[in-house]
Parts: C-alpha cells; structure tokens; sequence
C-alpha cells in the first residue's frame, strides 16, 4: 500500500528531550517506510534532529515549524531539555501547551489535514485537541509499559496516592510496592491545585483515555504490562513496537552532537584489545552530572573492583568544574591506565554496548539505556537516580533478573568498597544474571524481525492507522 493509495496523512508530536525525541523519530520513519504520510511538528532550535529523517524520506515527510513559545523561566534561544536539566520539565511542558492555538489554526486550515495525532506522553494535551478536531490521539510512551501502568494507576487515583509513604499496587501484575520517593518525578513534584500542575494532571490521565498507546518496548519485556492496559482500558490498541533503537536509520550514530569519527576509533581501539566480556561501560546519560562526593566514590569503586572499565564523564561548565562536578580525584587516570578508560566527550554507546567486549553497564537505567543495554546483552549494575529510572531498575533486577543495584538516588554516594566488590562479582561470573541478559537480547531482535512480536504490532499500527482514513 503507498501513500498515492491511501493519503493517510498523520501528525507526529515529539517532546523536546532526547531520550523522548529519538525513538519517536525512530518510529516515524518505520512509519513512513510503511507508507503514511507525516507531518512532524518541531520548533526552529530542533529542526537539526530531523535531517537524517527528511533527507531519507524527503516526499513522504515534511516539517511543521512553529515558533517556540516564550516562558519566563526558559532563557531566549532554549528549546531543549538538555539545555535546561530535568527541573526544566515543568516549564517546557507549560510553554508547548501555548502551541495549542496555533495547531489548531493549521489543521482547521490544512487542505488535507491529519486523520491522527501520534504525540509524546509529556503532551497530554494533545488529547483534547484532537477530540476538538474529531481525529484520534495516541500516547507515544518513550518508557515502558510496566512505567505507564504505574502512571494510570497514580495519576488516576492522586489524592490518595499523593499522601503516601508507600503505594502497594494491588491491581498491576506482581502487586509492586514502591517507596514515594522511587515514584515518577512529576508525580512527586505535583501540587495539588497549581494552576502550573493541574495540566499536566490532566495530560497525564488523557494519555490512557486517548484512541490508542504506543510503547517502545516489546512482548518478552513487558507483555504482562501491555496485557494489564488491554484489560483496565477495554480495547486492544496497544503497540509495542520496540526496541526502537534497533530498528532506526541512525543506529549506530544515535544522539551524536557532532563528535568525530577519531573519538569513536580510538574507543573501539582500545575495546578491541580487550578480552570478550571483561569490560564495565559507565554512563549517565545526557543530563547527569554527578558531583565531587559521587566522582571519588565512583573512582574509588572501580579502581578496588579490578575490572576493566570504560567511563563516559560529563563535565559540565567551568563554574560547574570548579565546584567538583564531573572532576575525577586527582591520579586516578594514571593509577587505572591500561585498565580503564575515561571518555569526556560523546561516546558511541551503542557501538560500545555490541561490543564483544563490553559485559556490564553501570547505568541510571533511563529507558533508552535500558534497551540499548538489553539489545548489547550486558548485564546491568543499576543506579536509578529519578524519572521513570526507580520502576526501571525494579523491572530489571527484581523481575526480569538481569541486573544487580548498586547504588539509588541523584544525591546518593555508594560505599566504594561495596561498590568495587558487587562490580567485580558481576563481571567476573554473573551467572543467571549474564544468562538472562544473553536471552532478552535475542528476544528482543527477534521482536523486531519479520513474524516478531513487535514486528507484528507495528503493521497492526499501521493498518488501524490507514483505516482511520476510512472511517
């Protein structure tokens, strides 16, 4: 079927912030590769993220560019998170609401408007646009299901919830109990009756009420957790399609800020003379930056662990320098060198997680670090630090049991002897943990491959998303 066929046209929201925009674009592009046409709606600052995108499918795919909105607590020329930490949520959020009118300025004018709104979960809001315009809206979750249950259920049933040391989540799958402060960083920051919160109350409860939810995950992760949404919302428009990260046109070069190939050389290099499994890889993400306390426990830890490391340091600014953050103690390059090595700049992370020689990640266990973790078949050695990384971690450890934690919290700094002695146990045997991972590693290719699960549900995407042309 080709896009002359049907003309099924489709907008796609996604929400400024790395690790939500790439497995979005991930899946737009599988999307028009199936023959949808699609409008993506970005603002000026953003429109770099599209090139790979645009250049591969220049007829099928066009940019909405619409100006960012202003806030008072976002500095002019900002439109990314990463610019603006995860405490810059709030703002963000509440500034791309006011794109709302304009929106609906363009579909009430589009000669063909778009039948769907495929839109990022933090744009809830989306929801009441599209009942507006009669289209259907479906949540785009960069997260997991097993996540996104845990936000029905909280966000549904707040005032309860809010108060509580400890929320026992009868109804899902396993009866979870979670500490508050392990819940989603929105949640705990929400104030009841904030004329600031109370949107984004209600986009989160729009999400499971919308036409359809698409989740970047797949069967023999979180099928129980699909199954569990199926149930409670009493349809079966529930995709997941992932791990997306396996399937896009950027794979190998996802999130790269512009660092050159002589970087990525010299830490394949230097993998390379490394022997199969023997390596720890260490990363944060993009917006972590663990300070002096946290540095030298770290340092510490892996220096008395023995194991071969690679460490990815974000450095932060100079002020941020000077205050300890990102500063490793003084010698401990030379004293680990030919054991471990430190990268300062953007790291190939998921040719560096494929690699033979890569075993273990030490990780904040972000969704899309989790994924490239599984799809690497490495053992992980968890430090959630908030978002959706405390429920993350939980799913890893305790119910898939393909990781260990070490540490939790972003203000936590781990015992450097425990921490030396868990990293050195897991990476020198492992045992049923390194079993799990190889396993979920080939479920998850098989996933994405013809006759897959995920395979499977993103034609079924397709087909619901082709009918609504129809209806």
């Amino acid at each position: 079927m080709t896009t002359t066929d049907t003309n099924t046209h489709i907008l796609v929201f996604p929400y400024p912030a790395q690790g939500h925009m790439l497995p979005l674009l991930d899946l737009t592009h599988h999307l028009s590769l199936h023959g949808l046409t699609i409008t993506i709606l970005i603002t000026p600052k953003n429109l770099p993220y599209l090139s790979s995108l645009l250049s591969t499918h220049p007829s099928t795919i066009t940019p909405l560019i619409l100006p960012f909105p202003s806030h008072p607590s976002i500095p002019p020329g900002i439109e990314h998170v990463k610019d603006l930490g995860h405490s810059g949520n709030l703002a963000m959020l509440t500034s791309l609401f006011k794109l709302y009118d304009p929106l609906l300025h363009w579909f009430t004018s589009h000669p063909n408007p778009p039948v769907a709104i495929i839109s990022d979960f933090f744009l809830g809001w989306t929801y009441h646009l599209a009942l507006r315009l009669n289209i259907s809206r479906l949540a785009f979750f960069p997260s997991g299901a097993f996540f996104a249950s845990i936000d029905d259920y909280i966000w549904n049933d707040v005032e309860r919830c809010k108060p509580l040391d400890e929320i026992e989540l009868c109804s899902l799958p396993g009866s979870h109990v979670f500490k508050a402060d392990h819940l989603p960083s929105l949640f705990r920051l929400y104030q009841k009756s904030d004329p600031n919160w109370e949107p984004v109350k209600d986009g989160k409860i729009a999400n499971t009420r919308s036409w359809g939810c698409v989740f970047n995950s797949f069967d023999a992760l979180e099928g129980e957790y699909m199954d569990y949404l199926k149930k409670k919302l009493g349809h079966d428009r529930i995709f997941g399609v992932g791990p997306l990260n396996l399937a896009g046109p950027d794979y190998f070069g996802r999130g790269n800020a512009g660092s050159g190939s002589d970087a990525n050389d010299r830490v394949l290099t230097w993998l390379d003379a490394c022997r199969e499994s023997s390596v720890l890889y260490v990363c944060f993400g993009s917006q972590k930056l663990l300070r002096r306390e946290q540095m030298e426990a770290l340092a510490v830890g892996l220096e008395k662990s023995g194991t071969r490391f690679l460490w990815v340091v974000k450095t932060g600014t100079t002020r941020q320098q000077d205050e300890g953050f990102g500063v490793l103690p003084d010698g401990f390059e030379e004293r680990v060198v030919g054991r471990g090595l430190v990268i300062r700049e953007w790291a190939p992370q998921v040719l560096i997680l494929s690699h033979r020689a890569v075993g273990g990640f030490l990780s904040h266990c972000g969704w899309n670090s989790v994924l490239e973790g599984i799809a690497g078949g490495v053992v992980v050695l968890a430090w959630p630090m908030e978002a959706d990384q405390f429920v993350n971690a939980r799913l890893l450890v305790e119910d898939i049991g393909m990781g260990v934690r070490v540490c939790e919290g972003a203000d936590a700094v781990p015992d450097s002897t425990e921490l030396g002695r868990v990293v050195s146990e897991s990476m020198s045997d492992g045992g049923r943990m390194k079993e799990r991972a190889k396993g979920l590693k080939d479920e998850a290719l098989g996933g994405v491959t013809n006759g897959g699960s995920s395979a499977k549900d993103l034609v079924r995407l397709v087909g619901e998303l082709f009918n609504l042309q129809v209806r």
